[in-house]
């Protein structure tokens, strides 16, 4: 089967909508609204994801997203410099950590969801 895909937007919830779309934004992320209840967050390849006006403690909290990204190294000192941890409260960062397959390093948003960054191994 040819799936002809041009993307995937997974839909993730928020503990505090606008908290999580401030925060999104301040990752870098371009928002576009499309309700008063969702908006499409994309970088400047396309790359997007849905942010909801919705939250269910048990989904939220086992949602976790991997982005790959082209430097994981550049990517966390960049990272580090938005100062994430001190605007929002829950955010973690967890430090780029080396694996077999690659570099990854992790953040917990504003409402608990776990992101990847992370980057292979040729």
């Amino acid at each position: 089967m040819n799936h002809n895909a041009k993307s995937i937007r997974p839909f993730i919830g928020a503990k505090d909508f606008e908290v999580s779309r401030m925060f999104y934004r301040d990752l870098g992320f371009e928002e576009t609204v499309l309700s008063p209840d969702l908006s499409v967050f994309k970088t400047d390849n396309g790359i997007a994801f849905y942010l909801q006006k919705a939250y269910v403690k048990d989904w939220v909290d086992n949602t976790m997203l991997f982005m790959e990204v082209e430097n994981v190294d550049v990517f966390w000192k960049s990272l580090n410099e938005l100062n994430l941890t001190a605007k929002y409260e829950g955010v973690r960062l967890v430090p780029v950590r080396t694996m077999e397959w690659g570099k990854e390093c992790f953040v917990h948003d504003p409402s608990g969801i776990l992101w990847h960054f992370g980057e292979f191994f040729s």
